[in-house]
C-alpha cells in the first residue's frame, strides 16, 4: 500500500471510518538456484497490558455481508467483528470518494482523503459502507458489473486491501455472505454452505475474500479435475460454453499440475458476454474470460489456459520483468495444449513461428508492461530456451524446472532471477538464450 503524502482533511465522525495505510510487511526467503523458499506478510501488532504472548488462541471473528442494490448498481457492504476481547485495534483501508460512500457504524471512524481508519470497540461491532460497483476498462466496455440481473466484479472492487493492528498472534475467522435478491445465487473462489463462504487462511494475519464474485440468475457447472474442484458459472442467456470449458480442462489440467503440482484445489471460471471487456483476467483462485471468446483460436493460444496458467504459477513481475510472467502463461497454454494433444506438434511450431515473427514488433523486451508484440517475443524466447536447454542436458522438459524455481522463490520476478534458475537447469553454464543481445532492453 502507498502512504498519502499529504493529508487535506481529518474528519473523525463518531462510528465512522478510517484510511488504507498498509501495516503489512512481506518477507521473502531467497531461492539459490533451484532450492524453493516462502514469503510472509505480518501485520503490526500491540502487545496488551497484562498479556503473554502464549496466551490462549487469540482468534476474532470477521464477516462481511454483501448486499446489492441492482437498480442503483452499488452494493452495501457491512464489516461485523466480533471478539471477547480487544485483539483487533485498527483496520485501514484505501476508498476513493468516487466510489465509495455512506460510511456509518460501531467505535471510532476517521475519513482522510481517500483512506479510512476504523477503531472498533473492545467487543467489535460494525463498520458499513457502499461502493459503485461497475467500472470501465477500455472505453465503453466493464471489467465489474452489477444490473438487474447480474453482477460480476472482484471481491478486492467492494472489499479493499486493509492493513490492521492487533494483539501479537490474533488472527481472524473470516467468512462473505451475500443478501441477494429472490431467484439470486452467487459463486466465488471459497468453498462454502448455505450461502456462507469461509475464507482459509493464508499468509496474513487479517484474511479478507478475494477473486472473482458472479452474482445474479446463474447457470453452474461443477466438476473436479485432476484433484481439482473446478466450478464454471455465468449468467443465464449469457452463451456462456460451461461444459466446452470443463472439456477443455479435461484434457489439459492433468498436464499442467504435473508441471506445477501445487496448483490451487479449487478453480472459479466466470463468464459473461453483455458490456464486458473482452479478454480473460486472473485472480487469487479464480478468472473471468468473456463469452464470447474461443476456447482455442486460430493461431492455437489459448486465453483460458494462459489465465488458468497465471493462477497456477502465481508469478509476480518486478518492474521490467512483465514479459517473463506473460511470456510463461502465453508459452505453457501452448506447450500444454500440445502435451495433452489438443493440438499437434506441427500446428504446436506453426504457432511458435507465428508469434516469433510477430515479435520482431517489439524492440524493448523490458518496458514496464507486456504489449502483445512483448508477449509473443517472450515466447520465442522461452521456445529457444527449452531447445537449448533441451540440448544440453538432453532432459524432455528442462524448462519445467526453471518455471517450478521462479514459482518457489515467492518473490516478485526479475530477470536476474531467470538467468540464475536457468543457469541452474543448464548445469552451471550461461544459456546463450539469455544473453543481453538477445534480450533488448533488458540489463
Amino acid at each position: 500500500m502507498n502512504y498519502i503524502a499529504h493529508r487535506r482533511t481529518n474528519n473523525r465522525v463518531a462510528g465512522g471510518n478510517g484510511a488504507v495505510l498498509s501495516a503489512a510487511l512481506r518477507r521473502y526467503a531467497a531461492i539459490l538456484l533451484l532450492l524453493a523458499g516462502s514469503g510472509c506478510a505480518v501485520a503490526a501488532v500491540d502487545v496488551a497490558e497484562g498479556e503473554s504472548d502464549a496466551a490462549a488462541e487469540k482468534v476474532y471473528g470477521v464477516t462481511y455481508t454483501v448486499t446489492p442494490d441492482a437498480k442503483r448498481g452499488t452494493a452495501l457492504v457491512e464489516m461485523r467483528v466480533e471478539q471477547s476481547r480487544r485483539l483487533l485495534r485498527e483496520i485501514t483501508m484505501r476508498m476513493p470518494e468516487d466510489r465509495f460512500s455512506d460510511f456509518s457504524g460501531d467505535g471510532e471512524i476517521i475519513r482522510e482523503n481517500d483512506e479510512l481508519r476504523w477503531l472498533p470497540a473492545s467487543n467489535g461491532g460494525e463498520l458499513r459502507w457502499t461502493v459503485q460497483v461497475p467500472h470501465r476498462r477500455y472505453g465503453n466496455t466493464f471489467d465489474a458489473w452489477l444490473g438487474k440481473q447480474w453482477g460480476l466484479f472482484r471481491a478486492s472492487d467492494i472489499i479493499p486491501p486493509a492493513g490492521s493492528r492487533t494483539v501479537v498472534g490474533a488472527q481472524s475467522r473470516t467468512r462473505l455472505q451475500f443478501d441477494l435478491p429472490k431467484g439470486w445465487s452467487a459463486v466465488t473462489q471459497f468453498a462454502g454452505r448455505r450461502g456462507v463462504y469461509s475464507v482459509p487462511r493464508g499468509e496474513r494475519r487479517f484474511n479478507r475474500p478475494t477473486g472473482w464474485i458472479l452474482i445474479g440468475k446463474l447457470g453452474v457447472r461443477i466438476e473436479t479435475i485432476a484433484g481439482v474442484r473446478v466450478v464454471v458459472a455465468g449468467p443465464k442467456g449469457q452463451g456462456v460454453r460451461r461444459l466446452d470449458m470443463l472439456a477443455l480442462l479435461h484434457w489439459t489440467l492433468p498436464q499442467l499440475t504435473k508441471v506445477l503440482p501445487d496448483f490451487p484445489k479449487r478453480l472459479a471460471i466466470v463468464s459473461a458476454k453483455d458490456g464486458m471487456w473482452r479478454g480473460g483476467l486472473s485472480g487469487p483462485g479464480s478468472l473471468y474470460i468473456h463469452a464470447s471468446l474461443p476456447l482455442i483460436s486460430e493461431n492455437a493460444t489459448s486465453t483460458l489456459l494462459h489465465e488458468v496458467i497465471h493462477i497456477g504459477s502465481g508469478l509476480r513481475a518486478a518492474s521490467g520483468a512483465d514479459w517473463i510472467v506473460e511470456g510463461l502463461a502465453e508459452y505453457y497454454a501452448l506447450e500444454i495444449l500440445r502435451r495433452s494433444r489438443s493440438i499437434s506438434q506441427e500446428r504446436f511450431d506453426d504457432a511458435i513461428k507465428e508469434l516469433v515473427a510477430w515479435g520482431k514488433q517489439a524492440d524493448n523486451l523490458c518496458a514496464e508492461n507486456s504489449t502483445a508484440a512483448i508477449t509473443a517475443r517472450a515466447v520465442g524466447i522461452f521456445a529457444a530456451l527449452q531447445r537449448e536447454l533441451r540440448a544440453s542436458t538432453k532432459k524432455t522438459k528442462p524448462l519445467d524446472e526453471v518455471l517450478r524455481a521462479l514459482v518457489a522463490t515467492g518473490d516478485a520476478v526479475t530477470v536476474s532471477d531467470l538467468r540464475e534458475t536457468a543457469l541452474a537447469a543448464n548445469g552451471g553454464s550461461a544459456p546463450r538464450t539469455l544473453s543481453a543481445r538477445n534480450l533488448p532492453g533488458c540489463t
